[in-house]
């Protein structure tokens, strides 16, 4: 007993086999489970950088939309325009035509202050909260501006001695103006082309402006003739300005009747409104600024209503009379518009003159492009003499339509 108690204990120190399987697939086991949850913590943190990220976006939205709700609660500006610097005030003519003395804003700079120039102002104190860039009214910068026309004066029809008077009038003075300092007299401002609706004054603006390189600027006069006070005086300035600023520039004002007629007892504030416009207008005409690189082409149907101030020398300096052409010029102006199109070898232009006995440019031009559709309607490949019979008739029947459209006509 004691040898067997005094012999030494033997472990076991060789692992059973099933054991050894059992902690092997427990690890494999943790091996997989660790390789799920290490993708599903990649995958969070993937989406946790898209939250923030997309948090980020949001924030920045929140503060647009707080500046704009800041912006939309602050009262409205008013627009005006300095007339005057008094001391430490400022004289103001706001947009509604009422003239102001106000304070300014003291982080502004006096110097940069000067009439003329446009300026916000406080809703309720009026005062002058900042300087504003130089900006034309919506109708002026609207206006028809064309760098170039492409009109040429092949394109215009029997008006050879009308062309020969706006070129000595205008072209001589854009191209050569050393010229006319050398002889010592001042070139000329303006023409005013007069004669019935459709006879091509509007065309002959454009070729001269394509003739000189210049930019053309067209306005229609009744576009100047607003109701509110010094509305139309300040369009004219603008309109001026404009020119200046594009220089060279001719202003083409259509229809200037609208603003330039005879002066009389004026019974309305529109009629007085009208009044101040055409003092603007002769104002800029005369004006303190040279002219040398802007010239006017004004014309009118009506030049018997015009104010005899607008047409002495030293404004209007030439008045060209565009007329009906006669049977040589509606020739010439059938020639013009037909030139590119495919015609039988019938169609004889002379006759065609003959029978458009005081029919206008715009009215010639109006046959040559129903002659072309005509002709298009019908599959043909060329443009017949019928074509033009037919157009002409056409024309003829409108034409007395208009003088037959009185009231009447609604009783039968």
């Amino acid at each position: 007993m004691a040898s067997r108690a005094g012999s030494p204990r033997k472990d076991k120190t060789i692992p059973d086999s099933g054991q050894e399987i059992v902690t092997a697939q427990v690890l494999e086991e943790l091996r997989e489970q660790y390789a799920l949850l290490s993708d599903d913590a990649k995958q969070l943190m993937t989406e946790k950088m898209y939250l923030e990220n997309e948090l980020n976006q949001l924030k920045k939205r929140i503060n647009r939309l707080d500046e704009e709700i800041r912006s939309l609660r602050t009262p409205p500006y008013i627009i005006g325009n300095v007339q005057d610097i008094v001391g430490e005030k400022v004289v103001v003519r706001s947009s509604n035509g009422t003239i102001f003395l106000v304070s300014k804003n003291p982080r502004i700079d006096t110097s940069k202050i000067q009439p003329g120039a446009r300026v916000s102002m406080n809703q309720d104190t009026l005062a002058v909260i900042d300087i504003l860039d130089e900006a034309f009214d919506p109708l002026v910068s609207g206006a028809e501006i064309i760098e170039k026309p492409n009109i040429n004066y092949s394109d215009l029809g029997g008006l050879d001695e009308q062309i020969r008077e706006v070129r000595d009038a205008i072209e001589l003075s854009l191209e050569k103006p050393e010229e006319f300092e050398k002889f010592g007299i001042q070139p000329p401002k303006g023409v005013l082309l007069t004669g019935p609706p459709g006879t091509g004054k509007t065309m002959l603006a454009k070729a001269v402006a394509n003739q000189t390189n210049a930019t053309f600027l067209g306005l229609v006069g009744s576009e100047l003739a607003q109701k509110y006070i010094g509305e139309g005086g300040r369009m004219v300035r603008e309109l001026f300005a404009l020119a200046r600023k594009k220089a060279p520039c001719i202003i083409f004002i259509d229809e200037i009747d609208a603003i330039g007629s005879k002066r009389l007892d004026a019974s309305t504030s529109g009629d007085r409104e009208v009044q101040r416009t055409l003092m603007q207008l002769l104002s800029e005409l005369d004006g303190f600024d040279s002219l040398e690189n802007v010239k006017v082409i004004a014309a009118t149907n009506r030049p018997e209503l015009l104010d005899k101030a607008l047409l002495r020398p030293g404004r209007f300096d030439r008045i060209v009379e565009i007329p009906l052409p006669n049977i040589e010029g509606r020739e010439a102006i059938f020639k013009v518009h037909a030139k590119k199109m495919p015609l039988d070898k019938n169609v004889d232009f002379g006759k065609l003159s003959i029978i458009t006995d005081g029919y206008s440019g715009a009215e010639i031009k109006a046959i040559t492009i129903d002659v072309g559709m005509n002709a298009i309607s019908e599959g043909v490949s060329k443009c017949k003499m019928s074509h033009f019979k037919d157009a002409i008739s056409s024309i003829d029947s409108k034409r007395k339509g208009v003088k037959n459209n009185g009231p009447d006509r609604l009783y039968g």
